[in-house]
């Protein structure tokens, strides 16, 4: 596919793609273009209503008989089942419920059960702060257990410190955060279990904009939030996927009343229930889970391997346009090796990023120089992609970044 090099071009793509009627199914606010949905996604017009009827009939009317009426206690399960298309997984492989930190907790000490006669857990030098703190957290809580951290984009790295044949688990990200490499999960994976050992992945930062084939690969166990490309809201709830195979033998560490396999018989002996449904704990937040209910049926209307052609298209005319702007691109060149974002290396990058915003284009930055930009293909069009190219370039070259109000540091980057 060629890339479209002009607004015009960007207009005649717009015009023919297969995705546009989905834009107008989000609300997007005048004037801004808005690059940030692998960090939070856009508000679904539907989300609103499925949220108020939530909190105004089911539980303002119906109150404690909607946990019947309304699905309330089946909801992980109804919502694991709405996902798991998207995941390449069976319908009792899936669960929704509790945060991406407490599910990777939950999965990388149930993969370290699994795995008896070994102590050793590898983690991902570099990745998202959570998955390193959540490893060491399980590897201090079991006894003989270490942690092994290993630059995962240098195979002969991650042989290495597989070859000792001690390790029980690896924790990695399919997509890195920061630079947007997308990993080949097929390829490590079968090297994971080359070794002996299992792995957990964390799929944040792929699912809804990469399709993803977590039963084909063979994949253990993967972790995921639904906040960033499947817009469900700022705290929406994770999930979790376990793979059939590991089903009967898997625990988890806190077998709260949720994943019994009876709850209401009230036993006071723990047993887990069937499929995934082990590794839910304890009640989850209804209003949230409608939210991403509106929201993963919207899903089930939208075509991944059409996301992902957008998806590369966008990516690539972001590169081509900015180039101008003299910044260096982290993301890979090559489609097979890229997420769906781009980012870029400036020692200022801070004060770059909030110019930008002022011209009303969103993206975020990274520490410590990386200036990154999301690119959801339900709601971006190519001409937005072009203007904020454009706006990026003008930032750089003007040096209106300079302006030392863009330097002032908020809280959140």
């Amino acid at each position: 596919m060629t890339i479209p090099l002009t607004r015009e071009d960007c207009a005649a793509r717009d015009a023919a793609d297969p995705l546009a009627p989905f834009r107008d199914e989000f609300v997007l606010p005048d004037g801004v273009i808005y690059l940030d949905g692998n960090s939070l996604g856009a508000l679904p017009r539907a989300t609103p209503a499925r949220v108020a009827r939530l909190v105004e009939h089911e539980w303002g009317q119906r109150l404690i008989a909607s946990w019947n009426e309304a699905g309330w206690w089946d909801k992980p399960r109804t919502l694991g089942a709405l996902l798991a298309p998207l995941l390449g997984a069976e319908a009792d492989e899936v669960v929704v419920g509790d945060g991406t930190s407490v599910n990777l907790f939950k999965t990388v000490a149930a993969a370290l059960w699994l795995r008896p006669d070994r102590r050793v857990v590898v983690a991902e030098a570099g990745n998202f702060p959570t998955d390193g703190y959540i490893a060491q957290g399980v590897v201090d809580l079991v006894d003989g257990a270490s942690l092994r951290m290993v630059d995962v984009d240098d195979p002969a790295a991650l042989a290495a410190a597989l070859e000792p044949g001690d390790v029980a688990v690896v924790l990695l990200s399919h997509v890195d955060y920061r630079t947007g490499i997308l990993r080949d999960m097929a390829a490590v994976t079968e090297m994971v279990h080359a070794h002996g050992a299992l792995v957990v992945w964390d799929v944040c930062h792929s699912v809804g904009a990469v399709p993803l084939a977590l039963a084909q690969t063979g994949v253990d166990f993967a972790v995921g939030c639904t906040y960033k490309y499947l817009n469900a809201g700022p705290g929406a709830p994770a999930f979790t996927y376990v793979a059939r195979r590991h089903h009967e033998r898997v625990r988890q560490p806190i077998s709260g009343w949720h994943g019994h396999a009876r709850p209401f018989d009230f036993a006071p002996e723990y047993e887990p229930a069937a499929g995934a449904s082990r590794f839910l704990s304890g009640s989850q937040s209804l209003i949230a889970a409608a939210a991403l209910e509106a929201s993963l049926e919207l899903w089930q209307r939208v075509d991944l391997a059409q996301v992902r052609e957008k998806s590369l298209a966008l990516t690539d005319l972001f590169v081509a346009v900015t180039a101008e702007a003299g910044l260096e691109c982290v993301t890979p060149a090559e489609h097979e090796r890229r997420g769906s974002q781009v980012a870029l290396r400036h020692p200022d990058g801070y004060p770059i990023v909030q110019a930008l915003i002022a011209r009303g284009v969103v993206g975020d930055f990274r520490s410590p120089d990386i200036l990154r930009f999301g690119f959801a293909p339900l709601y971006l069009r190519y001409v937005d992609v072009y203007d904020a190219a454009r706006a990026l370039v003008e930032v750089v070259t003007s040096g209106e970044w300079q302006d030392p109000r863009f330097a002032q540091r908020a809280q959140v980057t």
